[in-house]
């Protein structure tokens, strides 16, 4: 019989809790994204998080430990090899990645594959290294529109990112050119979790403006996972942010593109008002993406505490029969060097309006214990392959 009728993933992306034993294996030794977070904050006004149990789980300069916490709290460490999105989050729902996704940060894209791409597509390349997307258009936007080269570049995932005037180059034409990419990097040397078309309008440096019509050729998950599984056991799985791009649409039943991380905040209040039976799974890109790469403290810092007001509203609207799990996929320490995400434990906190107890539950070796949960809840069998073992019983 299950405990929960809604339950509601929210992936805060990076929000790492500090470094895991192996991270001297990726360079991240002392990395952590929290801590180092709230030693930069002058103020740090979190307590929704606090009153779950935040500080409990991770001791914080402005935040004391809940002295009655809301949650269960743990910390989660990564099983599979890598520290990018797409494999933080198919551990979560089962899938064990051992081989990590070719990145291609230091260096840019391989002169073979660019050659290729220009062959295949008819456009000159341009750019072919690791920026934000604001900087890139403004170095070469005006330089794409004026020849109708193509400005090609990476960032610390393993993605390949186009960017196409949407007036000059056209969607259709980007859309083709990302679709020549994501066959040519289906090759194992030169094979990334997604291709990205990145449609963009404005004329002039400073003006440039990246709009909605984004589309991600994911990678599909190497085999199902506990998505699959919900769906076909006939339960609702609705994604909110990137969940969709993440698995190709892989177990989805409905989908809500968001504009930033405050805006899924939004989109999940508006779902909590929905009489759904299943999961809701939330990636809130806007740490990782805007903060998180760029090396910026303080506005994490600030992207959390907007985060925080939009909790209050969510722990309010929850029914006694709703689970509300908080997690991250990675860590991405912006006191660290470079702009690469961080090989990080990230939190686990889970509750219910119906829970009876709360605190410490003990560290997991694997995100996986969250797909066996939400499954082990509606009396689903995780697919075979997976990993993972159910705590729902530990939220009593």
């Amino acid at each position: 019989m299950e405990k929960y009728r809604r339950i509601f993933t929210i992936v805060l992306d990076s929000l790492g809790i500090g470094a895991m034993d192996n991270a001297a294996d990726y360079g991240d030794v002392g990395t952590d994204t929290l801590g180092h977070i709230d030693e930069r904050m002058e103020s740090f006004h979190i307590p929704n998080l606090a009153k779950m149990g935040i500080a409990n789980l991770h001791p914080l300069i402005h935040a004391e430990p809940a002295e009655k916490p809301l949650a269960y709290y743990t910390e989660l460490n990564e099983a599979s090899t890598g520290k990018d999105t797409m494999t933080g989050h198919w551990e979560m729902m089962g899938l064990h990645i051992t081989k990590p996704f070719q990145t291609f940060t230091e260096h840019g894209f391989p002169k073979e594959l660019i050659e290729e791409l220009e062959k295949r597509t008819g456009h000159k390349i341009v750019g072919n290294k690791s920026a934000s997307g604001t900087e890139i258009l403004d170095e070469y936007g005006e330089h794409e529109i004026a020849t109708g080269d193509m400005i090609v570049y990476t960032s610390a995932d393993s993605v390949l990112q186009i960017c196409g005037n949407e007036e000059t180059f056209g969607l259709d034409e980007l859309y083709r050119c990302c679709e020549i990419a994501r066959e040519l990097t289906m090759r194992d040397e030169w094979k990334v979790g997604r291709v990205i078309a990145r449609p963009y309008v404005g004329r002039k440096k400073g003006e440039f403006k990246r709009t909605p019509n984004r589309h991600d050729y994911a990678l599909k998950p190497y085999g199902p996972t506990a998505l699959d599984a919900l769906k076909t056991a006939g339960y609702d799985v609705i994604s909110i942010g990137k969940i969709k791009d993440i698995f190709d649409g892989e177990g989805i039943t409905e989908a809500y593109k968001s504009q930033s991380s405050v805006h899924g905040m939004e989109q999940t209040i508006e779902v909590m008002d929905k009489d759904f039976h299943g999961l809701c799974f939330v990636n809130l890109v806007d740490f990782d993406a805007l903060w998180g790469h760029r090396r910026d403290p303080i506005g994490y810092g600030k992207e959390i505490e907007r985060f925080d007001e939009k909790l209050q509203i969510v722990l309010s609207k929850l029914k006694e029969d709703d689970l509300l799990i908080l997690t991250a996929d990675h860590g991405n320490d912006p006191t660290y060097t470079g702009t690469d995400h961080t090989k990080e434990k990230v939190p686990f906190l889970a509750y219910s309006p119906s829970m009876s107890g709360s605190g410490r539950i003990p560290s997991e070796d694997t995100f996986a214990v969250i797909g066996a949960t939400i499954t082990d809840n509606f009396g689903v069998t995780m697919p075979e392959g997976t990993i993972g073992k159910s705590i729902l019983q530990e939220l009593k």
